[in-house]
């Protein structure tokens, strides 16, 4: 047995004592911060054949939900979404870029990345006539026509073009981890998000998406902190691939307890297939279970 040293011992003693005192105080660790979560669907989750904007709207409200997020540019009908919106209470918290893959910021072509960044722009004013405070975007794809370094830079510099449209109408452009071959380790969304200096530039990061990498994303959140504005999940499993929501390999114990260290409250939504009311009744029951809802 190796002796102990003096100066081991005391500072074992100390903490001996410590622990003593405090048992005699009556004394408890405090219990971790919780989240505050708010339920979401994709609203091209609701499949409802013949179904209004106000008929979706509530059901979703049945079920459970507090908000939707849309696509843009789309033919939804903006004014009978907001209507729907105001006759449930049911939020449309965030956007989607609905062409961020296709006309993507990252393509050597200026005329792609200008058609990308004019969506962008639709997609912010869109954002602002419904009420969302975000709108999120895949900022490019790594392939062969762009590397890492140009996907980077290319996409960086499209979005700084639309940075005073963000800021005038105090909507945050929200960056999703996906799986583009771009931002697979946190420390790099850190860095992309960092690197435009805006508080209009966030993350938006997807709790399964990022799984297939190998970081828990208890360790994404963690990383990420004050920079994540926004969450979403699926189910990923490393054997079975895409799984129903509960089924795959998030920790979500974890992931529950790093959103409560950042100060995490807000939204949490999920990304599935759709379908109609009993698809959707279990989808919202499978979301509480795992988020501690139910």
């Amino acid at each position: 047995m190796t002796p102990i040293g003096r100066r081991d011992f005391i500072n074992y003693s100390t903490a001996v004592t410590a622990s003593v005192l405090a048992a005699q105080a009556g004394w408890t660790a405090p219990e971790a911060k919780k989240p505050k979560l708010k339920i979401a669907v994709k609203y091209s989750m609701v499949q409802v054949k013949g179904a209004s904007h106000l008929d979706k709207f509530e059901l979703v409200k049945k079920l459970g939900f507090k908000g939707v997020e849309i696509d843009s540019p789309s033919g939804l009908n903006l004014e009978e979404l907001v209507k729907a919106r105001d006759a449930t209470g049911i939020a449309i918290h965030g956007v989607i870029d609905s062409v961020h893959w296709r006309d993507t910021l990252s393509s050597p072509s200026e005329d792609v990345r200008e058609k990308g960044r004019k969506a962008l722009e639709t997609a912010l004013n869109d954002a602002k006539t419904v009420g969302a405070d975000t709108v999120l975007l895949v900022p490019g794809v790594v392939n062969k026509d762009a590397t890492y370094e140009q996907c980077y830079e290319r996409s960086q510099a499209e979005v700084k073009k639309v940075l005073p449209l963000a800021e005038k109408l105090k909507i945050k452009i929200a960056i999703e981890t996906v799986w583009n071959n771009f931002i697979t380790k946190p420390e790099q969304l850190v860095q992309y998000v960092d690197d435009f200096k805006s508080e209009w530039v966030a993350a938006y990061f997807d709790c399964s998406n990022m799984i297939k990498y190998g970081v828990s994303s208890a360790d994404w959140i963690r990383k990420l902190d004050k920079r994540m504005v926004k969450f979403d999940f699926k189910g990923y499993s490393k054997t079975k691939q895409w799984c129903a929501i509960g089924d795959g390999d998030e920790n979500w114990p974890e992931v529950l307890k790093a959103l409560g260290e950042i100060g995490y409250d807000g939204w949490a939504t999920s990304e599935v297939g759709g379908g109609g009311e009993a698809h959707l009744k279990d989808i919202a029951e499978r979301m509480n279970k795992v988020l501690g809802l139910a």
